[in-house]
C-alpha cells in the first residue's frame, strides 16, 4: 500500500496526530508523515557516551547553580540553557573520555567530573565561558572552579565590579566606592527570610511565606507588625530540559 506522503487539505491546522504533522504553508495545510527514529539508533556505544556526557553536565552545572544563576545572562530559557550553549563543544570534549568510562562500568563522581572539565579548561582557557553577564567582561575557566568571579564593567562607568562567589552571596563595588551585597536566594531548596516589624504591646507579626523562617525584631511602638516574606520558592526552576533546584 502506498504510503501519503504530503497532501493538502485546505484547513489552517498545526500540530502532530499519531504520526502525521500538519503544517500550514502559502495559506493552505499539509500534512506529511513524521520521520522515526528506530530504537536501534538510540542503543550504540556512541549513543550512550552522548547520553553519559549529558548526564554528567546536568551534574556539574546543578554543583555550580548559585553562580551560574548570577554570572550568566539568559537570553532565552535559563541561565544554564545559556552556559550549556556557550560551552557546549569544551564540555563535550572535556567530558568525552570520562563518559567512555562511565559506559564501560566505571563508577563516576561529581569530583571526577570537576578535575576532567578544570584539567581540560587549563589546557584551553578560552574555551569555557563561567561569567557572560550584559555588560561586563566575559570571564573563561583556566583550572579549577573558583571560589570567587571578579566581573568588571565593560562599558561606561567601568569601576563597577561585581564579585559573587559559590555560596550565592554577590558583592558590587560601585562607582562611589559604596559597596552593596546581596544573596541568591532560592538555591538547593532553602533560603531564610527576614525583616523587622513594629511589634510591641498588643502588635502582631504575620509569618512568612514561602517556606521562609520569621527573624521579626520588633521596635518601639504599637500596633502590627510588618509582614516579612520568607525566601523566594525555595526549589529552583526548571527550565528547558535543565534542572535548578
Amino acid at each position: 500500500m502506498a504510503q501519503i506522503k504530503q497532501v493538502g487539505i485546505g484547513r489552517k491546522s498545526t500540530g502532530t496526530i499519531d504520526g502525521i504533522t500538519y503544517y500550514t504553508r502559502n495559506g493552505k495545510t499539509f500534512a506529511r508523515s513524521t520521520p522515526t527514529m528506530p530504537a536501534s539508533a538510540y542503543n550504540t556505544p556512541e549513543a550512550h557516551t552522548r547520553q553519559a556526557i549529558f548526564k554528567m553536565v546536568q551534574m556539574h552545572m546543578k554543583h555550580h547553580l548559585r553562580t551560574i544563576r548570577q554570572t550568566i545572562t539568559a537570553t532565552s530559557g535559563s541561565p544554564c540553557n545559556r552556559y550549556y550553549s556557550i560551552n557546549k563543544n569544551g564540555l563535550n570534549v572535556a567530558l568525552q573520555t570520562l563518559a567512555e568510562q562511565y559506559v564501560d562500568g566505571a563508577d563516576v563522581t561529581i569530583t571526577d567530573i570537576e578535575a576532567a572539565i578544570s584539567a581540560y579548561a587549563a589546557e584551553h582557557p578560552d574555551s569555557i565561558k563561567i561569567a557572560s553577564k550584559s555588560g561586563y567582561n566575559e570571564v573563561y575557566l583556566t583550572g579549577p572552579w573558583p571560589d570567587t568571579i571578579r566581573m568588571s564593567a565593560n562599558g561606561g562607568d567601568s569601576t563597577v565590579i561585581i564579585i559573587v562567589n559559590e555560596y550565592g552571596q554577590q558583592t558590587t563595588i560601585n562607582a562611589d566606592g559604596t559597596v552593596t551585597t546581596g544573596t541568591d536566594e532560592g538555591s538547593n531548596g532553602s533560603s531564610q527570610g527576614s525583616g523587622s516589624g513594629t511589634n510591641t504591646g498588643n502588635g502582631s507579626e504575620t509569618p512568612g511565606t514561602d517556606g521562609g523562617s520569621d527573624s521579626g525584631n520588633g521596635t518601639s511602638g504599637t500596633g502590627t507588625g510588618g509582614d516579612n516574606t520568607g525566601g523566594n520558592n525555595g526549589g529552583g526552576s526548571t527550565g528547558d530540559g535543565w534542572e535548578e533546584g
